[in-house]
């Protein structure tokens, strides 16, 4: 770190089942002008982190900063100059992250700093222990699992939220995916506005081969690695499923399908069915000036007994398909390397029945370090609440947000 705003070391606790020694933790988080927060320092013990207080204090944007640190970008918005504290020019993440028995020298020194720039964005700048590196670099550094309320649409809403969630796991299993991921990105913005460019008769369509070689090699890794995902999936899904409705898992079991807008045919490769499908919409993708197929257009799909849970299931049934998933996520991440990731949970509590929260519950109990923020202690379950540890949320009167212990 560039400034010793942090404590040496917070102190190890091994006092709940199941909690793992040897798994990564933050220890503590020092933030300056992040959104509502001047500056906050505090250290974090390992196991639950209860974090209460009234909607818009600064509970959402605490989780932001660690989603920062672990994926080197907000899950709340892409305009980064809006995370900068109004009226400020730069705003700075910085954390420590280690196993509980290690020394303090030995932890990660993570530091994640935005600077506004003359075009009303931000410019983004990413070390770990002193030394430079790019978002999907911090793979591994910290992991995550977020549970956020917008995913109570992960089931029936945007595919955008499913293709997010599939990508944002991918992401944290293998850097490669983080590349090639942002290498298609680019491919595709540079396709969209050649294409634009070629509806008005500014540019030709020989331009586009290039771009279409990127798109071709980097789409083919990024669907190839979720169908990968999907099918590792699985079991950890259909296992989840069953801990949290045996009577619904034993009538058939919750799975992941993959749907494409680029289905192969007989003896096809992915890429070839791509580029098949590039040449077959060549000329409504002019006279629409965007790129109609590839993997940005592709969709994830809830199922139980062949159909799709969104044209069926109840809400119930899909608060518990999604419940599952995001404990499928915990277990493939923990498998990596038997250390369990960090679960930051997002005022979801509210939106769960007590049994879903009870099987929440003992999850929590037994990771290394979870965040939970709500708006009342009263949501929380007494029991995580006897073994966590409570940090309130407030707003001053001038909007700066504050969270002291207690």
């Amino acid at each position: 770190m560039t400034d010793p705003l942090l404590p040496d070391e917070a102190p190890a606790d091994d006092r709940l089942p199941g909690r793992s020694a040897d798994a990564p933790t933050l220890h503590g988080i020092s933030i300056r002008d992040l959104r509502g927060y001047r500056a906050l320092d505090v250290v974090f013990e390992p196991g639950p982190q209860l974090v209460w207080g009234p909607n818009a204090a600064g509970k959402t944007s605490l989780l932001e900063a660690i989603v920062l640190l672990a994926w080197g970008r907000s899950h709340r918005t892409t305009a980064e100059a809006d995370l900068v504290r109004w009226g400020e020019e730069l705003a700075r993440i910085e954390a420590r992250v280690g196993r509980a028995r290690t020394a303090p020298e030995d932890h990660d020194a993570v530091e994640v700093a935005l600077v506004r720039t003359g075009a009303g964005g931000a410019r983004k700048r990413i070390r770990v222990n002193g030394v430079a590196r790019r978002a999907a670099g911090l793979s591994g550094v910290l992991r995550t699992v977020l549970f956020a309320p917008e995913e109570m649409l992960l089931v029936a809403g945007s595919p955008s939220l499913r293709r997010e969630a599939v990508d944002r796991l991918a992401g944290q299993r293998s850097p490669v995916y983080s590349r090639d991921l942002a290498t298609y990105a680019r491919a595709l913005q540079q396709r969209n506005g050649l294409l634009r460019a070629i509806r008005e008769e500014e540019a030709t369509r020989a331009e586009l081969r290039f771009w279409d070689q990127t798109f071709l090699e980097s789409g083919t890794a990024v669907r190839e690695e979720r169908q990968r995902l999907l099918a590792v999936l699985e079991e950890p899904l259909a296992a989840a499923h069953r801990e949290i409705a045996p009577d619904e898992a034993a009538v058939d079991a919750l799975r992941l399908s993959y749907a494409t807008n680029a289905p192969q045919h007989d003896g096809e490769s992915v890429r070839d069915a791509l580029a098949r499908r590039l040449e077959e919409t060549a000329e409504k993708e002019v006279w629409n000036a965007t790129t109609l197929i590839g993997p940005h257009r592709d969709d994830v799909v809830f199922e139980m007994a062949g159909r799709p849970l969104a044209s069926f299931a109840s809400r119930g049934q899909q608060r518990t398909a999604i419940l599952a998933f995001k404990l499928a996520e915990l277990d493939l991440l923990t498998a990596l390397d038997g250390r369990p990731p960090l679960l930051l949970l997002d005022d979801v509590f509210s939106e769960l029945d007590p049994e879903r929260r009870a099987h929440l519950v003992r999850r929590i109990a037994a990771l290394p370090q979870a965040f939970v923020t709500t708006t009342t202690l009263d949501d929380i379950d007494p029991a995580l609440r006897s073994v966590g540890t409570t940090w309130a949320v407030t707003i001053d009167a001038d909007g700066t947000s504050r969270m002291e212990r207690g």
